[in-house]
């Protein structure tokens, strides 16, 4: 049984997610057990899908590997294969390197990788998928690849250039994840306001997020990163004309001085961000905005970065993340910049961000005490029934724990909670 199990470790973002899933369903196709537990492999074949955006991940990456390498080498593992970001950044290096690997796949290998397991890619089976999530949410990948050139970001390096996928495919995919039982979608690409522009010569995002709401069966539609410069505005009718169209953007702003801005290749403004957090706020009253934040990318003053401060404190995001610059090799900064801020500044940089913030999420969260929201149940844990609401995206933001009590919940379905009290992040409630 051992030598017809596949154990699948997905490393990095759920854009990564998705690609596993893909591939899984193409394996059990063809005969095997597939898991997707790095916590407990039990094949004799493992598939490590690895991350290689900054300097963490790709560290994470390694030692996952190396643990996986060492298992092969104790005779605990027959094959070992590796795809995904890193190895399609360092396929060369990575082979010299870890020689106990059987095989390096760039990112987009899943045809190779069947061939040599001796087995057939089934191309009927290309929107189909074997969920990770649980059954009620799916990650849905619209698009690959970047066309931005952002000073710091390896990804257009990794992935190349952007493209989306066709409408109509994207449209089936949601079909049959209905079908499956997922009633609540997370929108993701590199950069979704991009999408239509190589296939149809205009942004589409609009027409393909009324499209999906359309379908019957879809009760929740969330929208993951989002770029500012040229924002598809029409955008903002879909969200307020269609309920099931979450009142959520999650949109990676980088910076709001103007001299960082300039130096990320941003191709934004300061006055244009504040410019589209306003209309964001008028055009779809309530919506929830998260936002990524970077702090010491190279020239960052003291000034830019009192600035940033300001601006969290002015802007109020309902969800917020931040990250300290890594150089990366081939970026437009690791060529032109030096990074020269150490990295104790950037790591207080960082926590005075985030302390910032804390204060910001727990004052928005102790203003929904008393409201009744509606609310998706995802798991059990411990004495409490743990959900989310639209304004919160699986694994990412805050969760609404309800006590158990005489009431049995169901898994997946939707309740609507009164609030009763939070905390720094999360809300506390109880059924209506």
């Amino acid at each position: 049984m051992r030598r017809k199990t596949i154990d699948i470790i997905t490393l990095g973002c759920s854009k990564n997610l998705v690609d596993s899933e893909h591939l899984m369903r193409q394996l059990e196709a063809v005969g095997y057990k597939v898991t997707h537990d790095a916590e407990h492999p039990n094949g004799q074949i493992a598939v490590i899908n690895t991350c290689g955006f900054i300097g963490d991940a790709k560290e994470e990456s390694i030692n996952m590997i190396l643990e996986f390498a060492q298992a092969k080498e104790q005779g605990d593992l027959e094959r070992l294969y590796v795809m995904g970001c890193l190895s399609e950044r360092y396929l060369k290096e990575l082979s010299v390197e870890i020689p106990q690997v059987d095989k390096f796949y760039g990112k987009f290998d899943w045809k190779n990788l069947l061939a040599d397991l001796g087995k057939v890619y089934h191309e009927e089976l290309r929107n189909e998928r074997t969920l990770t999530t649980p059954k009620h949410y799916a990650y849905l990948k619209i698009s690959e690849g970047c066309d931005r050139k952002c000073s710091y970001c390896a990804i257009p390096i990794i992935t190349g250039r952007h493209v989306s996928r066709p409408m109509e495919e994207i449209l089936d995919e949601v079909k049959y994840l209905v079908a499956k039982g997922v009633k609540e979608l997370q929108i993701i690409a590199q950069e979704l306001t991009y999408y239509g522009v190589d296939l149809y010569k205009k942004q589409m995002l609009p027409e393909l997020i009324e499209r999906i709401a359309e379908i019957d069966g879809v009760e929740w539609i969330r929208l993951h990163y989002a770029y500012p410069a040229h924002f598809p505005k029409e955008l903002f009718r879909v969200m307020r004309e269609h309920d099931n169209v979450c009142k959520y953007m999650d949109i990676a702003l980088q910076h709001i001085s103007d001299n960082m801005l300039e130096k990320m290749r941003r191709h934004v403004t300061k006055e244009d961000t504040y410019k589209l957090i306003e209309e964001f706020r008028k055009e779809v009253p309530g919506i929830h905005l998260r936002t990524t934040l970077m702090v010491g990318h190279p020239g960052e003053t003291e000034a830019d970065f009192e600035e940033l401060k300001d601006f969290v404190r002015k802007a109020r995001f309902d969800r917020m993340g931040a990250f300290a610059y890594s150089e990366e090799e081939g970026t437009y900064s690791a060529a032109n910049y030096e990074d020269s801020i150490p990295q104790e500044v950037k790591e207080k940089r960082l926590d005075e961000l985030m302390a910032i913030q804390q204060g910001i999420s727990a004052e928005l969260s102790a203003a929904k005490v008393g409201q009744i929201m509606k609310v998706i149940i995802d798991r059990i844990e411990g004495d409490y029934y743990i959900g989310r609401t639209e304004f919160d995206s699986p694994e990412v933001d805050p969760e609404v724990l309800i006590e158990k009590q005489d009431r049995e919940l169901e898994i997946g379905c939707f309740y609507n909670v009164r609030i009763l009290s939070s905390d720094d992040f999360d809300l506390f409630g109880e059924i209506v």
